[in-house]
């Protein structure tokens, strides 16, 4: 019995005088990848490249509203809702659109 306690106390005495590893501060690495790539290399889009984007996300009967200035406007179909969606000529993204109607 004496034995085991010794052995008790040997192993808890060791374990107290093994050093602790504190752990260490984290740190934020930044990365930054840019993958720019521009297809209009850097020039606006026209008004009929606009629609083609509206066609390619899914847009049907597509009118022109308005093309004559940083913002181009358009109504068009999508499902059974009508919207009106203006474009960034800049870059062509989308930067308002609204439903004005609905087909039921």
């Amino acid at each position: 019995m004496r034995k085991t306690v010794w052995i008790s106390l040997g192993v808890a005495f060791g374990l107290l005088l093994t050093p602790v590893a504190l752990p260490t501060d984290a740190s934020a690495a930044t990365v930054t990848i840019n993958i720019g790539s521009s297809v209009s290399s850097g020039r606006g889009i026209s008004c009929r490249e606009g629609e083609r984007r509206l066609r390619n996300r899914g847009f049907r009967d597509i009118r022109r509203i308005d093309c004559r200035s940083r913002f181009f406007v358009y109504r068009a179909w999508r499902g059974s809702n009508r919207f009106e969606i203006a474009l960034r000529q800049r870059d062509g993204r989308i930067v308002d659109m609204r439903r004005i109607s609905r087909t039921r």
